[in-house]
């Protein structure tokens, strides 16, 4: 187990204002629409679907809008096609960025993540030049006060997990893809809720930030790759300090 407090624990961190969760909903019709044309329309045949599914409905995204894009995305034989298209970058302080993109338009998407890096205290990088620091897993997590946090583990430690992350919010758990479906039915078994379940790029070692301008400047850039329309996820290697975490 460790106690590193990943991006992912900031994210769940953040307040959603309107404007975000407007912008959150875009992004997740597209991820369904997305997965819908891959795989197909039925959750239980398609892994990615059934994640993207899984995903809005945690986002409290209504399930009027979840049908409707899956039955968007079944009934559109042409049109726009969307790609996913990973970007890496360096970001401040040194810290390792990747940018989960999906678009139909890749030279604009590229034009306007290369943007957001050059203002923001970061450069965007070639392709394999920091995807080597992370692995592909899947994630879980789930909200839990420090005092609660040892006896929860205790409950889930019988599940196939990697690891669990600590942080003062909560625990993530780590398991290997095809781990995933079995840990979240584990926890359903066990009665416990979690915030979200997804895969993720999950850093292998983690880079410790502990200046609070270099902390800032690197949650700016996360944050301003975030509203871009096309980009879905944004990982990091960095470990910000606690401390820091609380003032941001």
């Amino acid at each position: 187990m460790s106690g590193h407090s990943k991006w992912s624990t900031i994210k769940h961190k953040k307040a959603a204002t309107d404007k975000k969760r407007s912008s959150e909903f875009t992004k997740l019709t597209k991820s369904i629409m997305t997965a819908v044309k891959i795989g197909g329309s039925d959750p239980l045949m398609n892994f990615k679907l059934r994640l993207a599914i899984d995903k809005a409905k945690i986002a409290s995204m209504p399930n009027a809008n979840i049908d409707r894009a899956i039955e968007k995305a079944s009934g559109e034989a042409g049109g726009a096609h969307s790609e996913e298209i990973l970007y890496e970058g360096y970001g401040p302080g040194g810290s390792a960025i990747l940018v989960e993109t999906l678009t139909d338009n890749k030279n604009r998407t590229v034009s306007e993540v290369r943007h957001v890096f050059s203002k923001n205290h970061g450069n965007l990088g070639e392709s394999g030049s920091v995807g080597y620091l992370f692995d592909q897993r899947g994630s879980i997590y789930l909200e839990a006060k420090p005092a609660e946090q040892e006896a929860r583990m205790m409950e889930i430690m019988e599940l196939p997990l990697l690891d669990i992350e600590q942080s003062a919010e909560g625990l993530e758990i780590i398991t290997e893809i095809s781990n995933l479906e079995t840990v979240k039915q584990g926890l359903a078994d066990k009665h416990i809720e979690y915030k979200s379940a997804e895969l993720i790029m999950h850093p292998k070692s983690a880079l410790p930030i502990a200046d609070a301008q270099v902390a800032r400047q690197l949650m700016g850039l996360i944050e301003a790759l975030e509203e871009n329309e096309d980009v879905q996820e944004v990982y990091t290697n960095a470990d910000i300090d606690e401390t820091i975490i609380s003032e941001l």
